[in-house]
């Protein structure tokens, strides 16, 4: 990994540890079995053992919990290269030779898993986790200790097992993973991502359901000689996964589910208490657990529609001191670099990898690894392409005030005008292509990001800054306070922020989005650490905009850390839809807005400027 010169902030940078702690064991040992659940449910359970002798003892064991298959049957007659554990081969090929025992499970109504999934990270789950990891501990392979990771929704499963205070697990690395599935996955902003909605559940039924046909959709599954799930090593004649199989036509269906949620208070019609919190790490959050739990969240500046922000969430929320956060300049997964500034778009998730083999090789081996030594927090500025480190999240900043000025300038000057605004007519053509921060969250394989984007604010209201007189770093979470009037009752509000080179092109560095009818200020729920304005997203605080009455929204953007250089400008753009990724609000009316610049009703985004750097 060429980086780790840029890695100063740590005494041992990954890159680094990764190069003094090689392989110790040659092959590997791979049991497959059912385990079965309290409520009778078996499991499909992959137990990847380190080497090929069955006398090499016991091994802190690593769990996965996925609902992308544990393992792939193969093609007869298959290429001999291939690998039959893709979705896991970066976990096992990290942590198994290193010495850890790596057991990868189906959730309930995936995989060759029985049951059936009620609902996205059903809370029965939860319950599994508990009893698969109860299971694990008396083994006689497993020394007693426990740790769990992964990327997505094994990320989250990490998070669900920890909340159980199961005495075994000592650690977990929740990788890329929401802390608040409502906010962070399903409605950022209060308004529906349909995008994965849609594509996410034709996954989850290509998948589940073992539908071969819709498998060539997703670029990580559509190799020809992946056959569907793995049989269990005793399922000779596949018929206890074709018993699994049948019973996952009862899963539930990801667009339906995910639209009876429309507020963060919304349950299902059939049972209203099972609402988005029902599906949130957060909702299980235990002080208990928070206690004898190490934690190292990771993300990146383009995971996703709040990926980010929920990982920055769960490391404010935690109170253990072996609490550590690491925000990188990377997709959902690490799967590529996001800085438009890269040198390269070398691999990134081994530096991940590395990072959290040696977190969990001080809290599940009691190796010296220097990581106490560490401040607690480390991020990647974008532009400046290097690594910083702080004591804690986010780092110490100055508010800059930028606001809508005339002739579509940028202000650091707060308008003493009465009367200005400007007003604009919502494009519903307005969309950010197909190179997004969204679009990996459905498993598109993209590798450079918004290298489209110049030009996409022609359809939007924008504002554009001065050059700068320096360098100017933005790291934390930027926000924004929009005053308008609307032709209609409800609006969405997609605020866009670009770096303009001294070439004219416009560089994407962050977003937020926001539905007006969810403006009245109002808490988070308890166990979510506000970054930014705050709104309650219920039912009961819903107001629908008068048409061509004055309203006021406040709302956070997605954090970032990026270096705008001397002599770049700022622009805010302002568009009312994102038709590649979410539902347009009112869907066939595009409304035309009015946004205030004025004395008594400013418009502006705040910046967070960190000095010194």
């Amino acid at each position: 990994m060429k980086n780790d010169i840029l890695d100063t902030q740590w005494v041992v940078s990954p890159p680094a540890y990764l190069k003094e702690r090689p392989a110790e064991y040659d092959g590997e040992r791979i049991i497959s079995r059912y385990v079965t659940v309290r409520d009778g449910t078996k499991l499909a359970v992959d137990i990847h053992l380190p080497g090929t002798d069955t006398s090499d003892g016991s091994f802190p064991a690593i769990l996965i919990l996925t609902p992308y298959y544990r393992r792939f049957a193969l093609r007869a007659g298959c290429r001999n290269d291939i690998d039959d554990a893709p979705t896991i081969a970066f976990y096992r090929d990290m942590f198994v030779p290193r010495g850890y025992a790596l057991v990868v499970v189906d959730v309930r109504g995936s995989g060759a898993s029985f049951g059936c999934r009620d609902g996205f990270r059903s809370p029965a789950e939860r319950l599994d986790h508990y009893d698969v990891a109860d299971w694990v501990a008396g083994q006689d392979w497993c020394d007693g200790n426990i740790g769990a990771t992964g990327i997505s929704y094994p990320g989250a499963a990490s998070d669900f097992l920890a909340s159980t205070n199961h005495p075994a697990v000592k650690a977990v690395a929740p990788l890329f993973a929401v802390w608040d599935t409502w906010m962070n996955h399903l409605y950022p902003g209060g308004v529906l991502l349909t995008c994965v909605t849609k594509n996410y559940g034709q996954l989850a039924v290509s998948l589940d359901q073992d539908r071969r046909d819709l498998i060539p959709a997703y670029a990580y599954f559509k190799d020809e000689d992946l056959t569907g799930p793995a049989p269990v090593d005793d399922d000779a004649d596949g018929s206890q996964l074709a018993g699994a199989l049948h019973q996952h036509r009862a899963n539930f269906d990801m667009q339906d589910f995910a639209q009876q949620m429309r507020f963060r208070d919304a349950g299902l019609s059939d049972d209203p208490d099972y609402t988005g919190a029902k599906i949130s790490p957060y909702h299980y959050a235990s002080r208990d657990a928070d206690a004898s739990t190490a934690y190292f969240s990771v993300s990146g500046w383009m995971d996703g529609g709040g990926y980010s922000t929920g990982t920055i969430q769960r490391h404010r929320w935690l109170k253990n001191p072996d609490n550590h956060l690491m925000l990188g300049p990377w997709d959902h997964g690490a799967r590529g670099h996001v800085s438009p500034w890269r040198a390269s778009n070398e691999a990134q998730q081994p530096y991940v990898g590395a990072a959290v083999l040696r977190f969990f090789d001080k809290h599940l081996m009691a190796r010296k690894t220097a990581i106490e030594n560490e401040k607690a927090v480390h991020y990647y500025t974008m532009g400046a392409e290097t690594w910083k480190s702080v004591d804690s999240w986010p780092p110490a900043a100055d508010e800059l005030s930028l606001y809508a000025a005339p002739d579509h300038n940028l202000s650091d000057g707060a308008p003493n005008d009465d009367n200005a605004s400007d007003v604009y007519q919502a494009d519903f053509a307005c969309g950010t292509g197909e190179h997004t921060r969204y679009d990996r969250l459905y498993i598109q394989n993209v590798e450079t990001y918004y290298d489209d984007w110049d030009g996409r604010e022609d359809l939007m209201l924008s504002y554009t800054g001065a050059p700068l007189d320096s360098d100017t770093e933005v790291t934390g979470h930027p926000w924004a306070e929009l005053h308008f009037a609307s032709s209609e009752k409800d609006c969405t509000f997609f605020v866009y922020v670009s770096d303009i080179t001294p070439e004219g092109k416009s560089l994407y560095v962050t977003e937020g989005v926001f539905r007006a009818l969810h403006r009245k200020p109002g808490p988070n729920p308890t166990d979510i650490p506000a970054t930014g304005p705050t709104h309650t997203f219920n039912k009961a605080d819903a107001e629908l905009l008068v048409p061509g009455e004055p309203a006021q929204a406040a709302f956070e953007l997605l954090p970032t850390s990026y270096l705008f250089r001397a002599g770049h400008r700022i622009r805010v753009s302002i568009a009312m839809a994102d038709t590649d990724h979410f539902t347009r609000i009112p869907d066939g009316r595009p409304p035309e807005v009015t946004l205030f610049r004025q004395a008594d009703r400013a418009s502006r985004v705040m910046l967070p400027i960190v000095r010194g750097n």
